[in-house]
């Protein structure tokens, strides 16, 4: 049997849109020799749909465009889509058939952890379901199963033995899974187990393309019934794969390195935000330092070059090198650069505000009135061109409070708010050395961090140090007590711990950011912004 996997990039809530996608790579599967075509999940409303679902009138276009999509099948299609039955909502795949829907399975387990709320919607199914379809005069009994079905694990469940006891012939599971670090093996690890357990074919249709802060990275999956890899889908983009279960060649998992995915991921993240929003210009203040010059080199990959645009805006204590290092990066990437010094408009404020004021004894109100200036400048620029502000803090530094509120927290897209100081560095480098040139300059990478607000200012911490006990705590979700008992120095956790606490209320104003670790600030992280349990206190 020759399956047809279409590894699509819906948008959420373009259901006419969506439609036409869907039968595109419908018709070209079976003018490829398909004879069974897979479709992701939910891929008729997009995913993640939310709240949207919630609403009578999108539900019933769903279902009349699902109706549209099964009147011109012929050859057997395996859609995600949304069922209304009885007044319960399910996520449901559906098999369409000859002109109409033959059949459907509702989703057993529902995620509603991190990122997933499925239960907020949906209601879950109650069993397993297999379908027998006549393909090329042969009967075959297709298993069918939505995304998190497959870590059945997590809830002392075995659904891919159920469907073997029902007596399937293939398995078939059609999923709307986030990229994330290590996910890719995560998955192809499950499904080798379950093929090699069952003793049946496994395939797995991932969607991919970004919707808001997730991102899906595809590379779907076929297994044979020895647990060997026979297809796999491409990483962030679209694809069609035609997929002969009697091939019996085996291939290898093709892993990029970790520095390439996590760069090509947030190419896909801020390409899709902005097609899919109607945005078409992006523009980024441009300090010289590490953190705006990758963004900028993210934003030219998802944008192209004549569609990004650095501003430089200097003041009395930007050095040299950084405005040269600005320029630099924005001449390599050949982007439109304009620089608007500040150092008139601050001393306005400063002779405005005088009384509150002491320029002879900066602290923090004269550094961040410097900062928001520059958030003013970039979001004049975005309201007079339509322009889209590209935020650049990253996660270490969100995480312990080091950005300023209306000001480099400024944007419409945080594109590395997920990265870490230490994975800023690392794809920095990576860049250089696989693009054979120094696209970020040198001294933009050895040079120490320094935000520029006062004289001789660098960043007040040791990144090598506080970025790994950033994401052990996030990332990792470790306590600090554990950090402690490994070895870590009890003062320094504790004024970690504080700090991402205290500075819970300025994430929750930042711009949505794109997510490529297993717990990015956001949506999946819900910690109260009023909060004083401590760990390391007897309090």
């Amino acid at each position: 049997m020759k399956i047809g996997i279409c590894q699509i990039n819906p948008t959420v809530g373009a259901i006419n849109k969506n439609k036409q996608l869907i039968l595109e790579n419908y018709n070209r599967s079976i003018s490829l020799g398909a004879e069974l075509v897979v479709f992701p999940e939910l891929a008729l409303t997009g995913y993640p749909p939310q709240d949207l679902l919630l609403r009578e009138q999108f539900l019933k276009r769903t279902a009349n465009a699902l109706d549209e999509i099964a009147k011109q099948t012929s050859t057997p299609m395996i859609l995600g889509s949304t069922l209304v039955d009885n007044s319960d909502l399910f996520n449901c795949s559906f098999l369409c058939e000859n002109g109409k829907i033959v059949g459907y399975y509702k989703k057993i387990l529902l995620p509603t952890y991190d990122v997933f709320d499925e239960d907020r919607y949906f209601k879950s199914g109650s069993e397993p379901s297999v379908f027998e379809l006549t393909i090329s005069g042969q009967s075959q009994r297709i298993g069918l199963q939505i995304c998190e079905d497959l870590w059945d694990h997590n809830y002392s469940k075995d659904l891919a033995e159920s469907i073997k006891e029902t007596g399937a012939d293939i398995i078939i599971n059609i999923s709307a899974s986030p990229f994330g670090d290590d996910r890719l093996i995560e998955r192809s690890n499950l499904i080798k187990a379950k093929a090699k357990k069952t003793r049946l074919p496994f395939v797995y249709c991932n969607m991919v393309g970004s919707q808001d802060e997730l991102i899906f990275d595809g590379q779907s999956l076929v297994y044979g019934p020895d647990g060997n890899l026979i297809a796999k889908g491409k990483a962030f983009e679209e694809d069609l794969l035609i997929v002969d279960l009697k091939e019996t060649n085996q291939i290898n998992l093709p892993r990029m390195k970790r520095e390439e995915s996590l760069y090509k991921a947030l190419i896909l993240g801020v390409k899709d935000y902005f097609s899919k929003t109607g945005h078409h210009r992006a523009v980024i203040g441009l300090s010289g330092g590490i953190d705006s010059s990758l963004t900028a080199c993210i934003a030219v990959e998802a944008l192209g070059k004549d569609n990004v645009y650095g501003i430089s805006m200097p003041s009395k204590f930007s050095s040299s090198h950084s405005m040269g290092d600005a320029q630099a990066l924005a001449g390599n990437l050949g982007i439109d650069f304009r620089e608007i010094p500040i150092n008139s408009i601050v001393e306005s404020f400063e002779a405005l505000m005088a009384p509150d004021l002491d320029k002879n004894n900066i602290g923090v109100a004269e550094e961040n009135i410097q900062s928001r200036i520059r958030g003013n400048i970039l979001m004049a620029l975005s309201n007079k061109h339509g322009w889209l502000v590209l935020s650049t803090g990253n996660k270490t530094e969100m995480a312990m409070g080091y950005c300023t509120l209306y000001g480099d927290m400024n944007g419409g897209l945080s594109v590395i708010s997920d990265l870490s100081k230490e994975d800023v560095y690392k794809i920095s480098k990576w860049l250089n050395t696989s693009s054979g040139k120094n696209i970020i300059p040198e001294n933009s990478i050895t040079k120490p961090p320094s935000a520029e607000l006062r004289p001789d200012q660098v960043d007040p911490f040791d990144y090598d140090i506080v970025s790994p006990l950033v994401s052990a705590l996030i990332d990792n979700e470790k306590s600090p007590s554990e950090l402690v008992k490994n070895g870590a120095d009890i003062d320094l956790v504790k004024n970690i711990s504080t700090r991402i606490t205290l500075n819970e209320y300025k994430r929750r104003q930042a711009a949505p950011g794109l997510r490529v670790s297993s717990k990015a600030f956001g949506m999946g992280r819900r910690i109260p912004i009023v909060n004083k349990y401590d760990e390391l206190s007897n309090e």
